[in-house]
């Protein structure tokens, strides 16, 4: 008989293998110290583009395939679909999120329903240049009221969920902006909905580039707030 597994940790990966060969031996040894059964699942482009699959093998965690497409959102959906724990974990898999932190976020699990590593609140940090800290500031302030979400740091794709609450919502973002549609509709289904923010420090990754637009990845947000707002 399998047992139940209690948490999924999913890490979307496009092209990140030399990042994955140190992190998912951390990630391993961080959750097996909450003597839960767990899984942790890499979700990889649709086509492999690299060894992250070879990778995955020699770490025991689970690989798998994007499904409808190579977007970030489609890696998003795809993992909460597969994942089979009661609670889940995003990470990114540059190594901007120390493994160490999934303790942290997990302890509070049993009386939030979204606990988040936040960068916004009292004792958090990033360690991005100031511009990137200034946008990301005015972006989660303007999340916060124009969706009336009561979190700091709502951009951080850092944090534990209810995987059933994640599986009873329709995902449509493709990109980063996934994140915050996923608060607003965890939102829309439970309007009090318990959130709870952790003092984090955000990493710089740690091999490769980033795989944002920023040109981009400012219009996505733009139109994604102008859309969730007036979305039914």
């Amino acid at each position: 008989m399998t047992q139940n597994i209690i948490l999924s940790v999913i890490l979307p990966a496009y092209q990140e293998e030399d990042n994955l060969k140190l992190l998912l031996p951390r990630i391993h040894l961080a959750v097996e110290k909450l003597s839960v059964p767990y899984e942790i699942l890499v979700v990889d482009t649709q086509r492999p583009m690299d060894k992250t699959e070879s990778v995955c093998k020699e770490n025991v965690v689970k690989y798998i395939n994007r499904e409808g497409g190579n977007n970030y959102g489609d890696a998003i959906r795809t993992g909460i679909k597969l994942a089979l724990g009661k609670n889940i974990i995003f990470m990114d898999a540059d190594g901007s999120h120390t493994p160490e932190f999934i303790v942290d976020l997990f302890a509070n699990r049993s009386n939030y329903d979204v606990v988040v590593a936040s960068r916004y609140v009292t004792g958090g940090k990033t360690e991005n240049n100031k511009v990137l800290i200034m946008m990301s500031l005015v972006l989660n302030v303007i999340y916060s009221v124009v969706l009336n979400l009561k979190c700091k740091d709502v951009s951080n794709s850092f944090k534990l969920y209810h995987t059933d609450q994640l599986k009873k919502i329709v995902l449509k973002c493709n990109n980063f902006d996934i994140v915050e549609e996923i608060f607003l509709k965890l939102k829309r289904n439970k309007s009090d909905l318990k959130i709870l923010e952790l003092p984090y420090c955000f990493k710089q990754r740690i091999f490769g580039k980033t795989k944002r637009n920023l040109f981009v990845f400012i219009l996505s947000y733009i139109y994604t707030i102008i859309k969730l707002r007036f979305s039914k």
